[in-house]
């Protein structure tokens, strides 16, 4: 079946970008189907209240940080000139939108809720990746890589702070940072520039900002 933003026209890509836009921000992304990576999805009761909170804040970065992600390879692939760039563009979204469901699913394990800001985030995201997509593939290509990079950083540092007892959370996570790793290497493979020192630095405050709040709201 053929994905809409692959088709032709650029009013159908933009419907289905929005969507993408509420089924993402709303909890039913699209996904490849593939099931959660947690050993035991509802097992939480070896975890104290302060530790349910804090891996819960952690989730919540990592939920928020994946309907970014949708949303800049949406916005990237609604201008993609290329179609072999736009058709990647796309199953990174959807393994992406797998991410979200299992960010979700662990969330509601952890008694706890997405970002009330996940709109705010998709919106946002799927300007910035439009238009890194305006600025031509091997751009839009290195800005993927260098977000990938960046998210493998983040996922890193909360696999250090979780719970140790947290082990469901553990493996999406480790699940997650494996996907985010080849998607890099994809972007960079067919093309992607590195980008310049300010942007990778306007791009780790932007996302600064982002999980600080997602942590608690």
């Amino acid at each position: 079946m053929t994905d809409p933003l692959r088709t032709q026209s650029p009013l159908d890509r933009l419907i289905s970008v929005a969507d993408h836009a509420l089924k993402s921000a709303f909890g039913c992304p699209p996904a490849s189907g593939r099931p959660t990576p947690a050993p035991h999805s509802g097992a939480t009761t070896v975890l104290n209240g302060a530790e349910k909170r804090h891996a819960a804040g952690l989730m919540r970065v990592n939920h928020a940080g994946e309907i970014a992600a949708q949303a800049l390879y949406h916005g990237q692939a609604l201008v993609a000139a290329d179609p072999a760039v736009r058709a990647f563009l796309l199953s990174a979204a959807r393994e992406e939108g797998d991410h979200l469901v299992w960010c979700a699913e662990r969330l509601r394990d952890l008694g706890a809720k997405p970002s009330v800001f996940g709109p705010l985030w998709y919106g946002g995201s799927v300007l910035i990746g439009a238009m890194a997509g305006l600025a031509g593939d091997a751009i839009s290509l290195g800005f993927i890589a260098e977000t990938e990079r960046q998210v493998e950083g983040h996922i890193e540092s909360h696999l250090q702070n979780l719970p140790a007892a947290d082990d469901a959370s553990r493996a999406v996570l480790l699940q997650m940072k494996s996907d985010e790793a080849a998607h890099r290497q994809h972007a960079l493979d067919r093309g992607g520039e590195t980008l310049p020192g300010p942007v990778q630095t306007l791009m780790r405050g932007t996302a600064k900002i982002m999980t600080t709040s997602a942590y608690w709201l």
